[in-house]
């Protein structure tokens, strides 16, 4: 039986994936970005989850479209505008970075937790948060995203802590370097680490690579494995001699 899904930043990149392959499966997808226009399978609502008030507006407007929320997809993020060293990195900058990748995920988890919650304990309800391998890995030109992205690994085991006695599973998928537009702009220096050696399988992960985990833990194919990280990042972090 399908799933109703919420899905944040679903309009492009990996979460256009995540929204199709979800759809494909069976399940319902309310997917939410900042444009006015979307034109993939999900259904849609424009929302910006920095803000407190969208957020609000958000869980409301699924619940009222399909009466429950069984799964949270935490995917809307943001690399810094621009790739500043430490010693040059704006406040702004700082702010917009860590009110999109932390703030609106940890509270919009907040929101839908409790709607879940009130509903009382029931198996295969979930939250999937979509990290990166920034999380530990230091890049001194964009310290801000790397930070929100170590916070969220952190907020997925507080969640799952929280959220267990009300049988909510929660999860972090960790993608390494996938072809997107986040990607794009410095695609030639991931070329050369990749040739190099960076990775043990030797190329670009794509965004269904992702897609794909995300269904995986959506149609319950690890129940037993709550607060876990799942990376998706062609055995980077393999130890090697």
């Amino acid at each position: 039986m399908g799933k109703n899904i919420l899905l944040t930043g679903g309009t492009r990149g990996i979460g256009a994936a995540i929204a199709e392959i979800l759809i494909k499966s069976g399940h319902r997808v309310l997917c939410c970005g900042r444009g006015e226009e979307y034109h993939g399978p999900a259904e849609y609502f424009r929302c910006d989850v920095s803000q407190s008030r969208d957020r609000e507006r958000l869980v409301e407007e699924a619940l009222r479209r399909m009466g429950s929320i069984e799964v949270l997809v935490n995917n809307a993020g943001v690399a810094p505008e621009v790739r500043a060293d430490l010693l040059e990195a704006t406040e702004e900058s700082f702010e917009r970075v860590m009110a999109i990748n932390l703030k609106g995920p940890f509270f919009l988890t907040q929101k839908v937790a409790q709607a879940m919650s009130a509903a009382g304990v029931a198996s295969g309800r979930m939250v999937i948060n979509i990290g990166s391998i920034s999380a530990e890995v230091a890049s001194v030109n964009r310290g801000d995203y790397c930070m929100s992205k170590a916070a969220v690994a952190m907020a997925t085991q507080l969640w799952a802590v929280r959220l267990a006695e009300f049988g909510i599973n929660v999860y972090e998928i960790r993608p390494g370097v996938i072809h997107t537009d986040m990607t794009r702009g410095v695609s030639s220096r991931y070329d050369a680490l990749i040739e190099g050696g960076l990775t043990l399988q030797p190329r670009w992960g794509e965004p269904e690579d992702v897609a794909r985990a995300v269904r995986m833990l959506v149609q319950e194919e690890l129940p037993y494995s709550t607060g876990q990280v799942l990376r998706v990042d062609g055995g980077m972090f393999v130890h090697r001699l």
